[in-house]
């Protein structure tokens, strides 16, 4: 299940899963997917579907504002494996920086693909000022109160020690993505439903 490669340009669908149900979806365009990295772009205005009854984490955050991508578009970079994605954010035109997103691994699905955000955040400037860390106090909180084992915390810190150490020396994979641009005319997809 979930073996294929996706096809350049294809809509997909990027779920997270709480609790065995859909916390959060919404629709990616596929930009490049070679089995070793799945590179997908999310535009601005892309609507998002949230699940509804209870989970643990009770509702997603999100669901307190417009159900749609406010920001600019973004272009998510996964890699088998990792327990992170690095997301390209953008000024208009201009690479303003990176933003290391930490997740579950990503799962394939016929569809797209399945991960669930695990709080803390990287934050690199693209012009090579010192990175910082975003909700550092969220990730503590959650593991504090049991949302996270301490086997999900600690595989949280080593993906966090993973990436400084790549940000540290200067050879973050994700560097090659430097200049890429989403084309004028990718429209935004529709919203997606909910799994019955």
């Amino acid at each position: 299940m979930g073996s294929r490669l996706f096809t350049a340009q294809e809509v997909i669908v990027r779920r997270e899963i709480l609790d065995g149900r859909e916390w959060m979806v919404y629709p990616v365009r596929v930009v490049e997917d070679t089995g070793d990295l799945l590179a997908v772009y999310l535009a601005q205005g892309t609507p998002l579907t949230f699940g509804t009854g209870p989970f643990r984490w009770g509702p997603h955050p999100w669901t307190a504002f417009e159900p749609y991508w406010h920001s600019e578009g973004v272009l998510q970079l996964q890699r088998p494996g990792d327990g992170y994605s690095v997301w390209a954010r953008y000024s208009g035109a201009t690479l303003s920086g990176w933003y290391v997103n930490f997740q579950e691994p990503m799962r394939r699905t016929e569809r797209g693909f399945d991960t669930l955000d695990q709080e803390l955040d990287l934050l690199i400037p693209a012009d090579g000022s010192p990175y910082s860390w975003k909700d550092e106090d969220h990730f503590a909180d959650r593991h504090r109160s049991g949302g996270f084992t301490d086997t999900q915390a600690a595989a949280v810190r080593r993906a966090a020690a993973s990436v400084v150490e790549l940000v540290e020396r200067g050879t973050g994979w994700w560097e090659g993505w430097r200049h890429w641009r989403a084309p004028e005319h990718w429209a935004v997809p529709g919203a997606v439903p909910l799994a019955r």
